[in-house]
């Protein structure tokens, strides 16, 4: 008889008590009446990211703030101890007596039941229990877990009570049982967490415990409502999500029993899809219909606008800045109306650094039409409503975000900008980070926020060289260049303006104009020497040209240019002369000056890199071909065709790089011997002279080199080269190579150090040559 006591008044206290003094007599019709108000639990597969309604009908979804999946979580208390009470019920009416022994006992519980199962629209639950002490609640609800009651039946069975028709998803339910068996004796708490695993198993829309008094014990009846059969799919708002991986996503589970489990896989499928391409945009909502179809929402944030604001470099204010807005934007690739793309957003950060006029630029989302967001603060662990942060956006990008933000549990209902709250009876969602007082526009606004590097100035320098430039790169605030430099040193001297608009106005293929106007002198002893007493002789050139140039395709660029030169060679003394100490010609024309007007066309391919990644690429490959053509409108105008080729490659070796490289070229009809290709030096074959191995109509040049790191930035190399005119030396005009004894082909080896610098790798080098002589090497940038 004691132990029978003690069995009811476990099962009584779980959500029987219905009174405390202050409730009326009749508790049994008060318990039955909360038992009627309270619908059976139902509980959706619990997703941070969706909103899952089971219904035997179409439930719409609502107009103003969506429902928080998780809010099932409160109703699950509510409803797991109601379902007790209904378990507790089935047998109150069979001892009346043990009633009254345990309302004595859990009167506290009763009143939580009641608190929590009420109609939300009352006063809050928390006040009517202010009076109770929470040490005395903890007590309570610890001596209730801890009391067991011998359970000798475990069924289950459907909404109704009867035998499943489907074995299958009786036999599953069975499966996720694992506290309550036959002769068993159970806590409440084991009880609720099988409800828990019943519908965690994903088949199950509800469950509910129910004790039936036999003659032989107490049988537990789980009561199950299976989920519809998967009929069809409809799916809103994919804008750009592929129709044939939706339905490959789908498409097993078509005519079986929904699982919500799988469901849940394939909506987390969906969700990466989007995020591997750096989309902002996620499955928002999940309806399941009448029929079995299955209805997906999803919100695939579209760019709404894009602003500029302007930074200021030292205090970070905003400020006014000198670029057109219109020249920034046109850069980006990222448009009104398409889908939000992080990775996208990268490339334009990148392309707007390139433009050379921004010392800083970010992007950052924001929704559209200033509604109230919530950030969360990872050190609080609190929630702030703030209009600056699109926490639904940046919950795809942060797997810190979701996990953080999983653990917090606050009211979504009770709180506006730069209020906090800390509430443990009510989870919140992405579905509840709006504010209600504002629509959800489904949009986001970009703002690029820029610091402006200094325009430019004046710059001068001294020693072997001097010179004095004028530099402005964002004239007129629109990126467009002027460049002005006077630099004169021992013997060679180069004055020269260039003007540059990278992206002309009015253009959409990016085309950018260069106009450029040179003055220059350089030495001629690369072609002929100085031996035989002939002194220093020295090129000068004029030239003045326009240049075009735009993407082609990925990868690939174009250049197109009309270019005019007057050309002329001269001795150590200034005065121009047409032949020297060999008596051949320095001309083509046989004037002291020659003119030529040069149609210039070039196409540049970089893969995976160029000269100022090959430092970091794994592999990168370059190639540059360039021709230019004379055009002789007037009768004194030379007639030639060039061409040039070269191909760089490297290569990671482990901790080393191979650099590969080769070039060559041939020119064909009546053109100058200093217009000859010149074979030798530091950026052809090292050991060699400037122009001392030949000089030809044709040529080819190999390299390759083997860099390792060696300390911080410095690296070593070793390297060999090799060279040979194609023995087009005799018929350069005048064959200079072939009278200063040139060979015409040869090799060169070394070592040497590179260092990391602004200007490019500083490289030093001691190389040897096939004719035993040995020469140091010093150069500034990549070879060419």
């Amino acid at each position: 008889m004691e132990r029978a006591q003690k069995k009811n008044d476990l099962l009584f206290g779980v959500s029987a008590v219905t009174a405390r003094g202050s409730f009326s007599c009749d508790k049994l019709h008060l318990l039955n009446q909360i038992r009627s108000q309270t619908p059976p639990f139902k509980r959706m597969l619990r997703n941070d990211d969706i909103r899952i309604v089971s219904s035997a009908i179409k439930i719409p979804l609502p107009s103003k703030r969506p429902t928080c999946p998780l809010r099932t979580a409160h109703s699950h208390i509510a409803n797991a101890t109601n379902s007790f009470a209904q378990l507790v019920n089935s047998f109150a009416f069979h001892s009346t007596e043990f009633t009254r022994s345990v309302l004595q006992k859990s009167s506290l519980f009763c009143s939580a039941t009641l608190s929590l199962t009420g109609d939300r629209k009352r006063a809050c639950p928390i006040r009517r229990l202010a009076s109770l002490s929470l040490a005395e609640e903890a007590q309570q609800k610890a001596r209730q877990n801890e009391e067991r009651v011998l359970i000798s039946e475990v069924l289950v069975r459907n909404k109704d009570g009867e035998e499943m028709e489907r074995k299958d998803l009786e036999a599953e339910a069975v499966q996720a049982l694992k506290a309550c068996r036959p002769n068993s004796a159970l806590t409440v708490r084991e009880v609720q967490e099988d409800v828990h695993r019943i519908i965690n198993s994903g088949y199950f829309s509800s469950c509910m415990p129910v004790a039936v008094d036999t003659r032989d014990g107490i049988r537990l009846v789980f009561q199950v409502e299976p989920n519809q059969e998967f009929q069809g799919l409809v799916c809103e708002g994919a804008n750009v999500l592929p129709a044939k991986f939706l339905e490959d996503s789908m498409r097993d589970g078509y005519g079986k029993i929904i699982n919500l489990r799988r469901l849940d896989e394939a909506i987390s499928s969906i969700n990466n899809w989007y995020m591997e391409r750096g989309l902002f945009a996620m499955v928002s909502a999940v309806e399941i219909l009448s029929g079995g179809i299955l209805r997906l929402q999803v919100s695939e944030a579209e760019v709404n606008n894009i602003s500029i604001r302007f930074l200021d470099r030292k205090t970070g204010e905003i400020t006014v800045g000198k670029t057109k807005p219109e020249t920034i934007l046109r850069q980006i690739t990222t448009k009104k109306g398409q889908v939000y793309s992080m990775l996208e957003g990268k490339r334009d950060v990148e392309t707007v650094l390139t433009m050379g006029i921004m010392e800083d630029v970010s992007i950052i989302p924001q929704p559209a039409g200033n509604v109230f967001i919530l950030k969360m603060d990872f050190k609080s662990r609190q929630i702030t409503a703030k209009s600056w942060q699109f926490y639904v956006l940046a919950k795809l990008m942060s797997t810190r975000a979701n996990e953080e933000y999983n653990k917090l549990q606050c009211s979504a209902t009770s709180f506006s900008s730069g209020d906090h709250c800390n509430r443990d009876w009510l989870p919140v969602t992405t579905t509840t980070l709006h504010s209600p007082l504002q629509p959800d526009t489904g949009k986001v606004d970009l703002v690029m926020n820029v610091v402006e590097r200094p325009s430019g100035g004046f710059s001068a320098g001294g020693g072997i060289s001097s010179g004095f430039a004028y530099s402005h790169r964002n004239v007129f605030g629109k990126n467009q260049k002027l460049n002005i430099s006077l630099e004169r040193g021992q013997v060679d001297s180069v004055y020269r303006i260039n003007y540059t608009d990278p992206w002309i106005q009015g253009d959409d293929k990016r085309t950018s104009r260069t106009i450029m106007i040179q003055n220059s002198r350089t030495p001629g002893t690369i072609v002929h020497g100085n031996a035989d007493g002939n002194g220093s002789l020295t090129i000068g050139r004029i030239t003045g040209g326009i240049e075009f140039s735009r993407p082609i395709r990925p990868k690939w660029s174009g250049t197109v240019g009309l270019v005019f030169q007057h050309a002329g060679v001269r001795d150590e003394k200034g005065i121009p002369i047409i032949k020297d100490c060999f008596s051949s010609p320095l001309t083509a024309s046989g004037n002291t000056h020659d003119q030529t007007l040069l149609a210039k066309l070039e196409t540049v391919y970089t893969g995976s890199g160029d000269h100022g990644s090959s430092m970091v690429c794994s592999e990168w490959i370059k190639f540059v071909l360039n021709m230019e053509k004379g055009l002789p409108l007037l009768p004194e105008w030379l007639s030639f065709t060039r061409v040039n080729a070269r191909a760089r490659k490297g290569v990671e070796i482990g901790p080393a790089r191979l650099h590969l490289s080769i070039s060559g070229g041939h020119v064909v009809g009546n053109f100058p011997p200093y217009e000859a290709f010149a074979i030798g030096g530091t950026n052809s074959v090292r050991g060699y002279e400037e122009g001392s191995v030949g000089s030809g109509r044709s040529y080819v040049v190999g390299s390759g080199e083997i860099s390792f790191p060696v300390y911080g930035p410095v690296e070593g190399v070793i390297f060999s080269d090799y060279g040979t005119d194609l023995g087009s030396g005799p018929t350069v005009p005048g064959d200079p190579a072939g009278a200063r004894k040139k060979p015409g082909s040869g090799y060169g080896y070394g070592f040497g150090i590179r260092v990391e610098s602004p200007l490019g790798p500083l490289r030093l080098e001691y190389a040897f040559n096939d004719k035993k002589d040995r020469r140091f090497h010093f150069g500034v940038g990549h070879r060419n």
